[in-house]
């Protein structure tokens, strides 16, 4: 009988080895999968400068295909929003 129970012990020590050795591996490469995505940023578009004064194309050929909005808008002064 006490071989029994000593091998059964064995058996469940060595399993609980195994499972922990796994899940481990399975954490690591998580965290560094994760850690590799968040070195990757993404580059921030560059606004315009909000203090620059807007000076719009008065060009008769640029004039000829802009919509009547957007031609209120630069008349008004206002940075165009519309096409």
């Amino acid at each position: 009988m006490i071989g029994v129970r000593k091998t059964v012990t064995a058996a469940a020590i060595a399993g609980s080895m195994l499972v922990g050795g796994v899940t481990g591996a399975i954490l690591y490469g998580m965290t560094t999968i994760g850690a590799a995505a968040a070195t990757t940023a993404a580059t921030p578009t560059p606004t315009p400068n909000a203090n620059t004064p807007f000076v719009p194309n008065e060009d008769p050929a640029h004039e000829a295909t802009e919509s009547a909005a957007r031609e209120a808008q630069e008349n008004a002064g206002i940075r165009p929003t519309v096409p």
